[in-house]
């Protein structure tokens, strides 16, 4: 195997991981009935667009380069403000209770 197809199967790979994420979105949705966006999407979001980039990085393509790398970022923030913790949860305040 070369390189050249080496790295092409890793561009597959990549692309392969950032399409399942819409799969993983479809199912989520259709169990809720409802649009619902998991925290498998971004993970493989963010997984797929890395992979993607290393690929273009490797074959020198400026536009695949900054749109994965941009979209990379965003993926990676909507992790961190997914797993960032949440206030209410730590509150002191004693619940409320209905009559």
């Amino acid at each position: 195997m070369t390189l050249d197809t080496s790295w092409l199967i890793i561009g597959f790979l990549g692309q392969g991981i950032f399409f399942m994420r819409w799969v993983v979105q479809w199912i989520a949705s259709e169990r809720h009935a409802q649009s619902r966006v998991p925290t498998a999407f971004w993970y493989m979001s963010l997984i797929g667009g890395l992979v993607t980039l290393a690929y273009a990085i490797y074959r020198r393509d400026p536009v695949f380069i900054a749109g994965q790398s941009i979209g990379s970022v965003v993926y990676l923030r909507n992790l961190m403000l997914i797993h960032r913790p949440n206030p209410a949860d730590h509150s002191t305040a004693s619940p409320t209770t209905k009559p």
